[in-house]
């Protein structure tokens, strides 16, 4: 059987090669690239990220990353946010009082922790749903976090007829954010699993075996 392609979209935010290595280790035959058409054809996306939430949305459109990635969830093809790249995916993000636009795949704004010490920079638990995908076999370890931004909300309401999102949680000084979403082909992380060990290397496999 063939490895999956997965490709890492290449949009200007740092941390990509670590996220490379850490997916082709999980299964995955890995391409970084900015082609819209690779992309789009692959059978997982990971919009990685990391840095200012408005600079993140400006790289992302500037190579159409915000049109690809609603052309791949409209044909249920899978798509992996990680850290800023989960964060773009909400309807909005608020920084130094300044509101971006974000993808919109989510209802809510991203706005900065509610906490005695930002940076949340360490190992941090989660609590997972039950029914998980991606924490399969995981679900008492440890993720590594560095973030001052996260939704500390969840707002999406969906119907009887539609299974909700799986939302896993952490928290960081008494403030409570969402650590990982898995709903239907769009699945992210608030922390990095690519800096997160063995666990981490088991979450992107959980992934790149769904697809």
């Amino acid at each position: 059987m063939t490895a999956p392609q997965v490709a890492v979209l290449d949009y200007g935010s740092g941390n990509l090669r670590s996220a490379v290595r850490a997916l082709e280790r999980a299964g995955g035959e890995v391409t970084l690239t900015d082609d819209f058409t690779t992309c789009l054809e692959a059978d997982g996306l990971v919009v990685p990220g990391v840095g200012a939430y408005a600079a993140c949305m400006a790289g992302l459109r500037a190579v159409k990353g915000d049109r690809l990635i609603g052309r791949r969830l409209a044909g249920g093809r899978p798509v992996l946010g990680i850290c800023v790249g989960m964060q773009v995916l909400f309807e909005r993000g608020v920084e130094h009082g300044v509101e971006t636009p974000g993808c919109d795949e989510w209802p809510g704004t991203v706005e900065r922790l509610q906490a005695p010490v930002v940076p949340h920079m360490g190992w941090n638990i989660v609590e997972v749903p039950d029914g998980t995908t991606l924490f399969a076999g995981i679900e008492d370890e440890r993720f590594y976090f560095v973030h001052s931004y996260a939704a500390r909300s969840w707002d999406l309401v969906t119907g009887s007829l539609t299974r909700a999102p799986l939302v896993t949680w952490s928290e960081h000084g008494g403030d409570r954010f969402v650590a990982a979403v898995e709903n239907g082909p769009l699945s992210a992380t608030q922390f990095h699993p690519e800096k997160s060990g063995d666990a981490g290397a088991r979450l992107l496999q959980n992934w790149v075996n769904t697809l």
